[in-house]
């Protein structure tokens, strides 16, 4: 029997969310509770709300929009690789200890975990160095995935991570809840919303063992 880990942020009104980004809001448009013949919501939310998958649009202009990437990409074998709580930063150095070799898709998980849960957003979360995004680069891995709202650190001045990731077309995925997912490999399903023409979207992403 195979085993199923859903690896998704919860999508829900007022969950945490980015500084500078907008916070959801889920609103009751028909209830039948109050007479209605159906329930029917409405959710207000940003294209980078929980677990989800950051477009080269999203910081090249006139990059591809995240309804054309590649689905190939996001789903295929993954590895998941962990880092002790001491780890803020994963460079290349972290990332070299690493059994990364052969996998196209690597999906980092650190002292973040145990972040997601909470309802504030925490600003030293651990994120992944522009050293180690170069590394990656050089040996061929094509998405990366990490556990908290980004990859890159908070208030970085230059944003080189994200650039260097998405100039290249490596699939970037944030807000992913690998709390219950041990290091190995798996089976990786991450599909974003076919939102036509956007920097990027929210995503369902399982993996299976």
């Amino acid at each position: 029997m195979r085993r199923i880990y859903d690896i998704s942020t919860p999508i829900m009104d007022g969950g945490v969310h980015y500084p500078g980004n907008p916070p959801t809001r889920v609103s009751s448009l028909q209830s039948m509770a109050n007479g209605a013949a159906a329930n029917v919501s409405a959710v207000a939310m940003g294209t980078h709300t929980a677990t989800h998958v950051d477009a080269p649009r999203h910081f090249i202009e006139g990059g591809a929009p995240v309804d054309e990437m590649p689905l190939e990409r996001l789903i295929g074998p993954a590895v998941v690789v962990a880092f002790g709580a001491s780890v803020t930063a994963v460079g290349e150095a972290e990332l070299r200890a690493q059994p990364l070799d052969g996998h196209a898709r690597v999906l980092l998980k650190t002292r973040n975990s145990a972040l997601l849960r909470r309802p504030d957003f925490v600003r030293d979360y651990a994120y992944l160095a522009p050293d180690g995004a170069e590394y990656l680069l050089r040996v061929g891995v094509e998405l990366v995935g990490i556990d908290y709202l980004s990859i890159e650190q908070f208030e970085s001045a230059d944003h080189r991570t994200h650039l260097l990731l998405l100039e290249r077309g490596v699939v970037i995925v944030e807000g992913l809840d690998l709390s219950a997912v041990r290091p190995g490999t798996y089976e990786l399903v991450c599909l974003p919303l076919k939102l036509a023409g956007l920097d990027g979207a929210p995503a369902r992403a399982v993996l299976i063992a």
